[in-house]
């Protein structure tokens, strides 16, 4: 399984995703730069965290006309795994990629801690190795993280199984503790909390490693089942 890392100028979390996949799963790892046309070769795609064009007009507004966020698209459609973290997630929903937005947080302040989130569908790539229901601590630091959609969406995300993560306390006014969502076919995900800061003990909390230990598990049963047909 090989994997993007995609880079933007303002981008400052593409070392931390690199380093976790490179270290949880010792699988190939490129950093992609934004003006990227080509994806194929890639079967997950990170779009990490960070200050993309330094947050100018608003988060991931400009991100999201790079040339290589076509190629994110397509991917996407193709079903190859998109993963959206903080920054990144702000972008995929820019991009229409993901319903709803991320605003300023309710307290109108940057959050940098330790959360703890509650896993709430783990049937997809990216939660398939945690427990329904379980609790999970990973860090945030994000000033724009307050997700909100309207009701008419967040009932569909209900009803579709879209909300992945919630905040056990809510850091930031999130419409319903929502940390993280998917799109319908559940091979794109966006969060805010940073799992590729949870994967040494070192770092305080090795929560995030199911993240990525999800992916390729998830990537090796297609290929599997692919490979018998």
């Amino acid at each position: 399984m090989k994997f993007a890392v995609l880079v933007f100028p303002g981008s400052n979390c593409d070392i931390d995703c690199y380093k976790a996949v490179e270290s949880v799963l010792g699988e190939p790892v490129d950093y992609v730069w934004h003006t990227a046309t080509d994806l194929s070769p890639y079967d997950c795609i990170l779009v990490p965290g960070g200050f993309s064009y330094g947050d100018y007009l608003r988060c991931g507004a400009i991100s999201r006309f790079a040339p290589v966020m076509n190629e994110v698209a397509k991917a996407a459609e193709e079903g190859k795994f998109v993963l959206g973290i903080c920054n990144g997630f702000q972008i995929l929903t820019e991009a229409g990629l993901l319903p709803g937005a991320l605003r300023r947080n309710m307290s109108m302040k940057f959050a940098c801690r330790d959360t703890v989130l509650k896993v709430e569908n783990n049937q997809t790539p990216f939660t398939r190795d945690y427990e329904a229901g379980e609790e999970i601590i990973i860090p945030i630091a994000h000033g724009e993280g307050n997700y909100y959609c309207d009701e008419e969406t967040l009932e569909e995300l209900r009803a579709n199984g879209q909300i992945a993560f919630r905040y056990k306390s809510n850091p930031n006014g999130s419409v319903d503790d929502i940390a993280g969502v998917t799109n319908k076919q559940g091979n794109v995900l966006g969060m805010m909390p940073h799992p590729e800061r949870a994967v040494n003990e070192i770092l305080g909390t090795v929560d995030g490693k199911k993240m990525f230990t999800s992916i390729i598990n998830a990537w090796r049963e297609q290929h599997d089942a692919a490979n018998v047909r």
